[in-house]
């Protein structure tokens, strides 16, 4: 099965609130939430991938060869590619009937596991949004990062309990969440959360602890003095926030800011291999990518999630080799074009 075939079935689908665009690109369900689009105008989700696509990149093939090598190496595991599935959670208000949360979560966590990989995945107003979810991870060994929102403390930590017990290579709370229209309208007691608070969270598992929504410096240096193993760059694909920059135009300075101290992972309008390429030279070390992977996952279940995976990783491998650049460490800001 290929992407094609993925995206061929995923449009068959009776219900499906996706429209399964050539180009997920946000301009045809700006607004639509609940739904798959970006908050308001749309204009976060749209600008994001605007933003990827205005990036150019300088090509170099007169260098020493070698066997092009993908992999990386976090939370103490090693992965063929720096491509992750991003978190979505409630599928059933969002995509459609297809897919409950769990049978989501399951072809995420296995394609991934599949394709060499590992799958987030998510939490929402109800308890089963996060903990069917944990429950494939643990019938696979642990292999995935639950996602936790910025629920009340006692809450958080209830989950964390769950993810441990599960296995899993590490966990996420996506801190943006607090002001998620969805659950809002739901009357979860969700909120912003204190460093003061987010460090007692992040001391009380053993396991990796990922910040998820940080889009300023500030945030950032926040985010490593509460103890954060990393962050996700992240605007929750522009559902919380309407007009945000796009995630790839405050990277660097993010980067810049943490000096290596901490993980910096990325999401956001990342649609291909050449994508993953250009955030990697602008000093990220992964990338997460969401609603293309629900495509996958309604399309194809974990072969689709498995072949989409391996698309990108192709495509990224490609571009490397263009590029002059036989290992991710020979990735950098050489080879963005300077107009």
């Amino acid at each position: 099965m290929d992407f094609k075939e993925v995206m061929k079935r995923a449009k068959q689908i009776e219900g499906f609130q996706c429209r399964v665009c050539p180009q997920c690109n946000g301009k045809a369900c700006k607004g639509e939430i609940p739904g798959v689009g970006g908050k308001g105008s749309g204009a976060g989700f749209i600008r994001n991938v605007d933003k990827l696509n205005e990036i150019l990149l300088n090509m170099d093939t007169m260098y020493t060869p070698a066997q092009v090598d993908t992999s990386i190496e976090l939370f103490g595991k090693r992965f063929a590619y720096p491509v992750f599935a991003a978190p979505i959670g409630g599928l059933i208000p969002c995509y459609g009937e297809k897919l409950t949360d769990y049978a989501y979560a399951k072809a995420i966590v296995e394609g991934c596991k599949q394709a060499g990989s590992i799958g987030f995945t998510g939490d929402g107003v109800k308890d089963e949004y996060f903990m069917d979810p944990v429950r494939a991870i643990e019938e696979n060994g642990g292999w995935g990062i639950p996602t936790i929102k910025p629920w009340r403390k006692e809450e958080v930590l209830r989950r964390l309990e769950a993810a441990e017990k599960a296995g899993a290579a590490a966990v996420a709370m996506d801190i943006d969440a607090a002001g998620l229209a969805i659950l809002a309208m739901a009357g979860k007691p969700v909120s912003p959360k204190p460093v003061e608070e987010l460090r007692e969270i992040i001391g009380s598992t053993r396991l990796p602890f990922l910040l998820k929504g940080i889009m300023t410096v500030k945030g950032a240096l926040k985010a490593l003095e509460a103890g954060a193993y990393g962050i996700v760059v992240s605007n929750h694909g522009g559902r919380v926030l309407d007009h945000t920059p796009a995630t790839v135009e405050v990277l660097p300075e993010i980067v810049k800011a943490v000096k290596g101290k901490m993980k910096v992972l990325i999401d956001g309008g990342i649609r291909s291999g050449l994508d993953v390429l250009k955030v990697l030279a602008l000093g990220a070390d992964a990338v997460l990518i969401g609603r293309p992977y629900a495509v996958a996952a309604y399309g194809g279940g974990a072969e689709g999630v498995a072949a989409y995976t391996k698309k990108i990783g192709a495509e990224l491998a490609e571009g490397m080799v263009m590029t002059g650049c036989n290992r991710l460490e020979d990735i950098s800001q050489e080879i963005i074009f300077r107009g």
